[in-house]
């Protein structure tokens, strides 16, 4: 029985050595798939994320157009103040010459 054994090893090995070629292009097309697989799971994490940053991109352009009309806005009114203050001597009313009405 050893003997047959170490026949059948002895087969093993020589089928082995006989088609190694095929073995390692059986191997490199196996390491070939897995690598397509994991560069487009990878490229499809880096197509989300650029999704996200793109979305985030135009809510922060947003946020700048608005925060420039504020600010267009708040310059505006200062800019009217500044002319009525100057050019038709208007000041704030003081705590005094307020006066307050109720409606009932």
């Amino acid at each position: 029985m050893t003997a047959r054994k170490a026949a059948l090893v002895f087969d093993i090995w020589h089928d082995i050595v006989r088609y190694s070629m095929t073995y390692i292009l059986l191997l490199l097309v196996v390491i070939s798939a897995f690598s397509v697989i994991y560069y487009s799971h990878v490229n499809r994490q880096s197509t989300s994320q650029l999704e996200v940053l793109l979305t985030k991109k135009d809510e922060l352009n947003t946020e700048w157009r608005n925060l420039l009309l504020e600010q267009n806005s708040l310059a505006e009114h200062s800019a009217i103040e500044s002319k009525a203050k100057k050019l038709l001597q208007m000041k704030r009313p003081d705590v005094n010459s307020e006066v307050i009405i109720s409606l009932k």
